[in-house]
């Protein structure tokens, strides 16, 4: 009996090291592999070996299908298209294209990555438009349930989409403003695979403002807001259904070249300036929020020469960077290591999607996950 225990351990040491692609393969070897494969605790023990090695990490990028044709993005004869995929973490090489699990022909715009699941929706939100849960390792997809909440239709939506490890289960969480600010919240719960209207909103958030940018961190969400002059940082746990504010740095007083992501497990404000205190440089200004207080980080500085700006920050706590040739119009994507201060090229080029004055450029980490493969 010991010596199948202890088979059974070394077989699940083996196992978890693998990727999703393999063990979704050895699902059909036989049926004690498949019931060890798709339990519960196999599912879990895989994903938490991934998030602490940083093991099956990838870099998901939207990016041009064939870049060569985007010679000239504003002839209105060249039709630029898009194509979502994982990168290489290391190498930075093309692993695997994505496309829309429902074979849907339309873009979709990616709202969040966590835990393997990937939350995807229309490119421009509406109240009603179609949320669902995807995991691409495993081809496996949830939609989430229409809303019986909403009486009117909403001009704004935000989407943000994370795990919660306090109570266990991956949230969506959709904040909905009207043109006369009305202000509604949704969160949607993975577990109950239901959405829940939140009723107590604070009276400062009912005011006029203005959403910039989020992210969700530990299954709170974070949102940039501009009210006035004034720019704050709203965040909103899903699990305790609780508001805060946090008043952003006197030096934050642009939204453009504004940023926000996770540093070293703590929220991060990201800003570019044009003005360095050194002659021929510009900066990023970092601050860190510690114990609900902002902490100026060191800077990134370079050379005028160059052109950077960040959209995030990856798994291993790399700045996300984007080089951007405005003669070539070409967007680089760059990861700047904070700690021993060098800047790698990763020779991904992103697609540039513009609403109006507005670009939108994607890159951000995916860990791979076995979650959703029976229905977990």
């Amino acid at each position: 009996m010991r010596f199948t225990l202890r088979k059974k351990e070394i077989l699940i040491d083996i196992l978890v090291r693998l990727p999703a692609k393999s063990l979704v393969r050895f699902l059909c070897t036989c049926k004690s592999w498949s019931d060890l494969i798709g339990s519960l605790s196999f599912v879990s023990t895989h994903l938490h070996r991934n998030v602490t090695k940083h093991d099956h990490v990838y870099l998901l990028c939207l990016h041009y299908s064939n870049f060569e044709l985007q010679a000239d993005p504003d002839d209105p004869h060249v039709k630029q298209e898009f194509q979502w995929s994982l990168f290489s973490n290391q190498t930075f090489e093309e692993c695997s294209k994505l496309s829309h699990p429902l074979g849907i022909t339309e873009h979709y715009v990616m709202y969040g990555s966590s835990n393997g699941l990937i939350c995807i929706s229309d490119e421009i939100l509406n109240f009603d438009s179609p949320i669902h849960i995807w995991n691409p390792s495993v081809r496996k997809l949830r939609t989430t349930p229409i809303s019986t909440n909403i009486n009117i239709k909403f001009s704004h939506v935000a989407l943000q989409f994370g795990f919660h490890p306090g109570v266990n289960d991956c949230k969506a969480v959709r904040m909905m403003r009207t043109n006369k600010n009305t202000l509604a919240v949704e969160v949607y719960s993975l577990k109950t695979d239901s959405w829940k209207m939140i009723e107590a909103i604070p009276p400062w958030l009912k005011c006029t403002w203005q959403h910039l940018k989020g992210t969700i961190f530990n299954g709170v969400a974070y949102h940039i807001i501009q009210k006035g002059p004034i720019f704050s940082i709203m965040s909103f746990d899903s699990g305790s259904e609780e508001f805060e504010e946090f008043i952003a740095p006197d030096a934050i007083c642009s939204s453009w070249g504004l940023c926000i992501d996770v540093y070293k497990e703590q929220i991060c404000l990201l800003l570019k300036f044009y003005s360095c205190e050194v002659e021929g440089m510009k900066k990023i200004d970092l601050w860190a929020l510690q114990e609900k207080r902002w902490k100026q980080l060191c800077p990134f500085t370079f050379s005028l020469d160059y052109n950077y700006r960040t959209i995030g920050i990856s798994v291993d706590n790399k700045l996300l960077m984007l080089r951007t040739d405005y003669n070539r119009g070409i967007s680089n994507l760059h990861l700047y290591d904070y700690d021993f201060k060098q800047v790698l090229d990763t020779g991904i080029k992103l697609a540039v999607m513009k609403y109006g004055e507005i670009e939108f450029l994607y890159s951000t980490a995916y860990i791979e996950s076995l979650v959703l493969l029976n229905n977990y």
